[in-house]
């Protein structure tokens, strides 16, 4: 069993800032990508940010700038630092991790969940 626990999330004035973390535990042999997602009501949940673990990383067209993602191998841990904030990403973020456990099978792991909110 692979779980993720996210944190960080919370409210925020347009402008701020906020900085999520995603730590992975459990039986764990490889993880070859993490990313956060998003969901606003009524929306689909979309892709914010990936890295993978040699580095690479993607980012919606809505956070370039703003957004940055990064990852600690050692401690399996994400972070996605969210810069210049607009009432537009708010949404529930969700951490995501894909690789192999101590038994060599494949998962595709989900958190919680963290809400994010920027208003005034």
């Amino acid at each position: 069993q692979v779980q993720l626990v996210e944190s960080g999330g919370g409210l925020v004035q347009p402008g701020g800032s906020l900085r999520l973390s995603c730590a992975a535990s459990g039986s764990i042999f490889s993880i070859n990508a993490m990313g956060w997602y998003r969901q606003a009501p009524g929306q689909q949940r979309e892709l914010v940010a990936r890295i993978t673990s040699g580095g690479s990383t993607n980012y919606a067209e809505s956070v370039k700038g703003r957004f940055t993602i990064s990852r600690d191998n050692a401690k399996n841990t994400v972070y996605l630092q969210m810069n210049s904030l607009k009432p537009q990403d708010t949404a529930v973020y969700y951490c995501n991790a894909v690789g192999l456990t101590g038994s060599w099978a494949r998962f595709d792991n989900w958190g919680q969940g963290t809400q994010v909110t920027v208003s005034s």
